[in-house]
């Protein structure tokens, strides 16, 4: 069976009868099952999917099916469905089951979308390579002994071996839109509130989002178009209209797009990754697109103000998890303080216990003025200079990453190194905008592929996804051209 790469390829197979969906669930069943060294899957709905692909099949023949009838997709083990296991990668949460399903997930199964297993992911959403889970470290497609990014890297790893056609992830500092570059596919994480956050599990509640990884463009837009807008269940969604991402303009528009200066002089900075995107600065211009150089002198502080805010938020967010109220109890707790204790030094990994000490230290007397505080300032600074430049230019160009995907067990004994590698990531979610990570370089030396990232001003989705999609269409006729 064919590689299909969006939905609309699978639609017109089965429009003209040349496939079932029955069929394209065992092939992806079969990958599933090739690529299980891989360890992205957590666990397979087999008999639920085949099951639903024959009823959507029928729906399809009737004339009812959903607009996503044909599309299968992964979820990341952070997000709720109902009568199925959840447990963010942990021990913490080991044998939950939940009793609701995601207002964004929801959606999706309403257009009759089918779920073919929930995948791996670092514990809590915690980390940058998908070495964090409780259930061991994933293996990137491009190469196993290699990372596939994280925190979502069960998502990104399950759409680049066409062991389904989509997935959801969620993205705190840019743990959708890393991994999909690590793994050379297509990573969107939306504004802040433009998708509910009912039925995720909490890591950082200011930065969170819920957002698509595809293959294309295209089905990016499908799916953020059905799973946005506002919901009453999410107070900080917003009621901001949704636009029809999924709609194509008729004619490209032309565009002025600032590349952040400070990205590509990086020291750090891989010199491959720097060079491809001073070659897509000129493409942009070639294809009729200013490109400006902007300056963003907050760029150092970026990594710091993201760590203080967000262990801030996620010690307070998982205190519930204490073996009383929540999650696994030691089987040697005795006593409240003892349970307490045990439980939870037991309970969580060890990325998920630095977060939570850093975050209780930085909320703690004495030295919540010092940090924490500070750090919002510097998160209002950001913004502030962020909407400014967003003022004077349509998109901001940056890579997604430094470099592409490192070895597995390279930056595991120092986690600087490894917060670093969201130093172009985390921008977008300090400032609540945005920003989409799309696959356009593979990296001579090694072969990995890696990726460029646009940001557009707050609910600009429309603006970004056309601006993407335009420019992945003219690369791919460029391709075949070539």
């Amino acid at each position: 069976m064919k590689a299909y790469t969006r939905l609309s390829e699978v639609r017109a197979d089965l429009k003209d009868g040349s496939l079932v969906l029955e069929d394209l669930l065992k092939h992806y069943l079969q990958n599933i099952q090739q690529c299980k060294d891989l360890n992205i899957f957590l666990e397979v709905y087999e008999q639920e999917a085949l099951d639903r692909a024959r009823e959507i099949q029928d729906k399809y023949a009737q004339g009812t099916a959903g607009r996503l009838a044909g599309m299968v997709i992964s979820v990341k083990d952070n997000i709720c469905h109902a009568g199925h296991k959840l447990g963010a990668a942990s021990k913490m949460l080991e044998g939950f089951e939940s009793l609701y399903t995601a207002t964004a997930l929801q959606r999706i199964l309403d257009e009759d979308a089918i779920v073919i297993g929930r995948v791996n992911c670092d514990e809590f959403a915690m980390g940058g390579s998908n070495e964090n889970s409780a259930h061991g470290p994933v293996g990137n497609p491009h190469g196993p002994m290699r990372v596939p990014g994280g925190s979502s890297g069960g998502s990104a790893a399950s759409v680049a071996a066409q062991c389904c056609l989509a997935s959801l992830g969620s993205d705190t500092g840019g743990s959708i839109r890393q991994p999909a570059s690590f793994c050379g596919v297509v990573g969107l994480k939306p504004s802040y509130g433009r998708v509910s956050r009912h039925g995720l599990i909490a890591f950082a509640s200011s930065f969170d989002q819920i957002g698509p990884i595809t293959h294309s463009t295209e089905d990016a837009s499908l799916l953020l178009e059905i799973m946005g807008g506002h919901d009453p269940m999410d107070a900080t969604s917003s009621r901001k209209a949704i636009d029809s991402y999924s709609a194509k303009g008729e004619t490209p528009k032309k565009l002025r797009v600032g590349y952040i200066a400070e990205c590509l002089s990086n020291k750090a900075v891989d010199s491959e990754v720097v060079d491809r995107h001073r070659g897509l600065i000129e493409e942009l211009e070639a294809m009729g697109h200013e490109v400006v150089e902007v300056h963003l002198e907050e760029l150092k502080y970026l990594v710091p103000a993201y760590y203080v805010l967000t262990t801030a938020e996620a010690s307070s967010n998982l205190a519930r998890y204490d073996g009383i109220h929540y999650g696994y109890r030691s089987k040697d707790a005795s006593g409240v303080e003892s349970t307490y204790t045990k439980s939870r030094s037991e309970g969580f990994g060890p990325e998920v216990k630095r977060r939570i000490m850093l975050g209780t230290f930085v909320l703690s007397s004495g030295y919540y003025d010092a940090y924490y505080a500070k750090g919002q300032k510097v998160r209002r600074i950001l913004k502030e200079k962020t909407d400014a430049l967003l003022s004077q230019c349509d998109l901001l160009l940056s890579p997604t990453t430094p470099g592409s995907a490192f070895e597995r067990g390279k930056k595991m004994d120092d986690p600087i190194q490894m917060y670093l590698e969201d130093i172009f990531t985390v921008h977008a979610n300090l400032a609540g905008i945005p920003a989409i990570s799309l696959p356009l370089f593979v990296h001579s030396q090694n072969g990995l592929p890696f990726g460029a990232q646009f940001m557009a001003p707050a609910f600009a989705e429309k603006q970004l996804l056309d601006f993407a999609h335009n420019l992945m269409e003219a690369r791919s006729f460029k391709t075949k051209e070539a």
